[in-house]
């Protein structure tokens, strides 16, 4: 197959193998793979990130949203901890009901533009403009419209959010969707960057700082992506193609081999979990619901935590959460190196006893210092060590029973804890002390150490990436 600057393809199909060939081929139409040496798929990177766009302005909203509300809401509203905990928890409390109402939704829709696109058109025009709204909701100082435009915002984030992540396996082939996952994954980290390294430049010092000049980066940046990812993606043209490949590809696929009527771990069997197997995964749940407890908590609460007691001013404390994420991203193919030699959970301990002793040294913390950078560095690693592995060993003691179902405990459980800690950390900090902040962490952190020792299964060596890509894969 010869395969030009613009990812055409010209060849005839009866010379190769049906996954190979573009379906469309005579029809001059752009290819949704492109093909490397002996005919093998490969991932079409452009496309990839232009998909990736979507995923890039949500999590460059949400690292805003996390950061400087709770800031508005201390600040110019006067809550308390307590109530703003329980606001900042809306945003979970929707999203278990919003996400699969509107991913479901777009799964039924078709339109001349597509599936998604709607939802991601809409959804980010509609957040923009409550954006926009939000900041003069808080220079008038009015909560009650502070509040209903909030609601609107959050509404809007999740009319689009399901979609937009539901775009990268609509527009890939399925023997792909890891490696393009990954490419998502750091669309994402770089919009997150983004947010922070704009909180750190444009949110001034005092208690009421002007949020204009950050929400119109922030609204820019979701504007100018979600617009270049519409005028360079067809949807529905490339879903078409994509569908007619991955037939080809089943259809080939059942030529070869006959299904296996065994346990296959394709997750669609109806093994029950054995009582080991499923005690382990109860422990795996519960250690997932405390480390989500132990770290949410932190980045909630930690914008305000530095003006309190670091003394700290301005968007000066996004420092230490680019930090952290830049850590996160680099450890990935170390993380992945070790976990293929000691395995899965003893990576997993060993990112928990990292994050537990920098939360545990923040305690006697009493005003920043640069040092600190380096604490949040670690925790960045840790938190990288077990997002990679926790997710596998999930599917790992699924296999042969129902993968879709644990997948959906699995977000169960750490949703849970993003709704409950910030309401129970505001709690602490509002009536007894804000420096109860870190030896809340690091309890709930020590306690996820202990319930994942008792975790006896769906460990395991993971092989060692072939493409250094492959590490970004990072299911959370």
């Amino acid at each position: 197959m010869l395969v030009d600057g613009h990812n055409r393809c010209y060849t005839e199909i009866k010379y190769m193998e049906p996954w190979v060939g573009c379906p469309l081929i005579r029809q001059a139409e752009t290819c949704p793979v492109k093909a490397g040496k002996q005919g093998y798929m490969k991932l079409n990177y452009k496309r990839t990130f232009f998909i990736g766009l979507a995923f890039l302005s949500i999590s460059g909203f949400w690292q805003m949203y996390d950061s400087i509300i709770p800031l508005i809401l201390q600040n110019t509203f006067h809550l308390g901890e307590t109530v703003t905990g329980i606001l900042m928890a809306m945003d979970n409390v929707l999203a278990i009901f919003l996400l699969p109402v509107f991913g479901a939704l777009s799964d039924k829709v078709d339109t001349k533009i597509g599936k998604r696109m709607p939802f991601i058109l809409s959804g980010t025009a509609l957040a923009v403009l409550f954006l926009m709204l939000l900041n003069a909701a808080d220079r008038q100082q009015n909560l009650v419209l502070f509040i209903c435009v909030l609601f609107l915002l959050l509404l809007s984030m999740g009319l689009y959010r399901s979609p937009a992540v539901a775009l990268m396996p609509d527009l890939t082939p399925n023997r792909l969707r890891s490696k393009a996952n990954a490419v998502i994954n750091l669309m994402g980290a770089v919009g997150g960057v983004y947010a922070l390294l704009m909180i750190k430049l444009l949110v001034g010092a005092g208690e009421r700082p002007d949020y204009l000049p950050l929400f119109l980066s922030v609204g820019g940046l979701m504007t100018a992506a979600v617009l270049v990812l519409f005028v360079t993606i067809r949807e529905k043209q490339v879903a078409g193609q994509v569908a007619e490949e991955e037939r080809g590809q089943e259809e080939t696929a059942q030529k070869k081999s006959e299904p296996d009527k065994e346990n296959t771990g394709s997750g669609t069997g109806t093994t029950v979990l054995s009582k080991p197997v499923k005690r382990s995964m109860i422990f795996l749940l519960l250690s997932i619901l405390l480390w989500f407890t132990a770290y949410n908590a932190v980045t909630t609460a930690f914008s305000r935590y530095t003006r309190v007691v670091w003394h700290m001013e301005g968007g000066s404390f996004a420092d230490c959460l680019m930090v952290a994420t830049v850590a996160a991203i680099i450890s990935y193919i170390p993380i992945g190196n070790i976990a293929s030699r000691i395995g899965r959970k003893k990576t997993i301990l060993a990112g928990i006893i990292l994050m537990s002793v920098c939360y545990f040294a923040a305690i006697f913390v009493g005003a920043y210092h640069p040092v600190i950078n380096i604490a949040f560095a670690a925790i960045g690693i840790g938190w990288a060590a077990i997002n990679v592995n926790s997710y596998p060993m999930i599917v790992e003691m699924s296999k042969g029973s129902d993968i879709g179902k644990f997948t959906g405990t699995y977000y169960t459980f750490s949703m849970a804890a993003q709704i409950v800690t910030p309401v129970l950390s505001g709690f602490l900090l509002e009536n007894v002390s804000y420096r109860t902040l870190f030896p809340y962490a690091f309890l709930f952190s020590m306690l996820a150490f202990f319930t994942m020792t008792q975790v006896r299964h769906g460990d395991s060596r993971p092989e060692k990436k072939k493409d250094i890509l492959d590490n970004f894969d990072v299911e959370d």
